[in-house]
């Protein structure tokens, strides 16, 4: 583990606590003991660690692919199922309440069994419920029940992804390393909106709506299949009862042990700052092509949903470069991680804040480039820094960050619209999303650690304690 590597002369209690903690070598299972230690002690070699950003970054560009197909599609399914507005509206919010529900116990089994399992089995599933939305909705015969259930399974089983990346990452990535893997794979989530926006209207316009879901469900399948037959090599079963049972010791956090981690200032910093930087996100995504059709009706849609994803990927890239860079020249890593956030919660405020002028077309997608340019930053931010503070639970840590993220995401995404019909101008939102950024921000710089939290210091000495 990179903390032990990094302090383990300072540190030896953590040594002590990860030795006692593994369990014992089962009767009639040979090598478990060996298995187990493969399994949590070691980290990826930088050749392999290459190879996994690759395949995590197509995965993650494959997650969005799916998930922005129905969005994509649903306007000509409304046509032809004879949809309502609020019926359009149901089928794409479903997908929100499913996706809220996994996100704890995805990271949970992940801490336990090993993130990449969990990935391959919950692509495969979303994968393959992808390419059957078609056969749902034309063999059923209330079309929008079928829609809304198939939409709300794909938030199930994808709500266990970024989890998923989380534990994985605290498990197999050293500490200088951790930045620029989950930026470049969080990059992933633009780079798919792009592809399918492209590739997918195109296949809308020329073979109907149904060939989005079948290329881009089946394609999910293939990448599940060829990471498991060819980076897990074909072990299986891939997850038994037996090993949800005893996982070891990067899940065994006791209710004690999560009210004492939920109490730490560093935690409690770690989830608002996800909070709100999620709850802005949420909102600058769901209103801001609205802002443009109705501050520039005249502008061409495809300017303003494309360049601001075109500058979030290599600013994304960047920031996980700039942070890895840092942390190797020996800079302070909870320095670095709220530099990280300055840029995505601060300087980004400063470019919201400039659309509250009048300004051309150029120049407010300018502002919005940068803003979400910037915003990418929180990559190599708090979405890391789970992992400083708790890599024995990082996943499960990050699902409790990231359904706070998603609750509140909606709430703001709803208080803002009340505001734009309520006021009639768009500052009244612009102000709302800096001052969130700010509280998350400052909430974040004040408390904000890069030590492990997740050990009780009182009790590593003593033997057979289990964390």
């Amino acid at each position: 583990m990179a903390v032990i590597q990094k302090h383990g002369k300072k540190h030896s209690p953590d040594l002590v606590c990860q030795k006692e903690s593994a369990p014992p070598d089962r009767t009639g299972v040979p090598g478990g003991h060996k298995k187990w230690s493969e399994h949590n002690n070691t980290t990826w070699s930088r050749p392999m660690a290459r190879v996994w950003t690759g395949v995590l970054l197509l995965g993650t560009c494959l997650l969005y692919c799916a998930r922005v197909a129905m969005p994509i599609c649903a306007v000509s399914m409304a046509e032809q199922f004879k949809w309502s507005k609020r019926e359009s509206g149901m089928v794409l919010g479903s997908f929100f309440w499913g996706y809220c529900f996994t996100q704890v116990f995805g990271g949970y089994v992940s801490d336990r069994v090993g993130g990449e399992k969990v990935l391959v089995l919950s692509a495969a599933a979303w994968g393959s419920m992808t390419a059957f939305t078609p056969i749902l909705a034309h063999f059923c015969s209330q079309p929008i029940f079928s829609m809304t259930l198939a939409r709300f399974l794909m938030g199930l089983l994808q709500g266990v992804h970024y989890p998923s990346l989380a534990s994985l990452c605290s498990q197999k990535v050293v500490e200088s390393d951790r930045g620029f893997l989950m930026s470049t794979v969080a990059s992933g989530s633009y780079l798919g909106t792009l592809v399918i926006g492209g590739a997918g209207s195109l296949m809308l316009d020329l073979y109907g709506w149904q060939s989005v879901f079948y290329v881009s469900g089946l394609l999910s399948v293939l990448w599940a299949y060829c990471m498991w037959k060819y980076l897990l090599k074909g072990e299986g079963p891939i997850i038994t009862l037996e090993s949800l049972g005893s996982g070891g010791s990067h899940s065994k956090l006791s209710k004690r042990h999560w009210l004492r981690l939920l109490r730490q200032p560093a935690v409690c910093a770690v989830i608002v700052a996800h909070l709100c930087t999620a709850s802005t996100f949420f909102t600058l995504l769901s209103w801001l092509p609205t802002f443009f059709k109705d501050t520039f009706p005249d502008a061409k849609g495809w300017v303003f949903n494309v360049v601001p994803w075109l500058v979030s990927i290599p600013s994304s890239l960047f920031s996980g470069f700039l942070s890895d860079h840092l942390i190797g020249q020996g800079y302070d890593t909870a320095s670095v991680r709220k530099m990280m956030q300055f840029f995505s919660m601060g300087v980004s405020s400063v470019f919201t804040l400039l659309l509250c002028g009048n300004t051309t077309f150029a120049w407010a997608v300018a502002f919005v480039s940068a803003t979400m340019g910037f915003t990418t930053f929180s990559h190599s931010g708090v979405s890391v820094n789970v992992q400083d503070l708790a890599p024995s639970c990082a996943g499960a840590l990050f699902g409790v960050m990231n359904t706070c993220g998603a609750f509140s995401g909606v709430l703001m995404v709803y208080f803002s619209g009340y505001l734009i019909e309520t006021t009639g101008s768009w500052t009244s939102v612009f102000a709302l999303i800096t001052t969130v950024n700010l509280l998350g921000l400052c909430t974040f710089l004040a408390f904000a650690e890069a030590r492990r939290v997740d050990i009780d210091p009182s009790k590593v000495r003593h033997a057979n304690i289990h964390i």
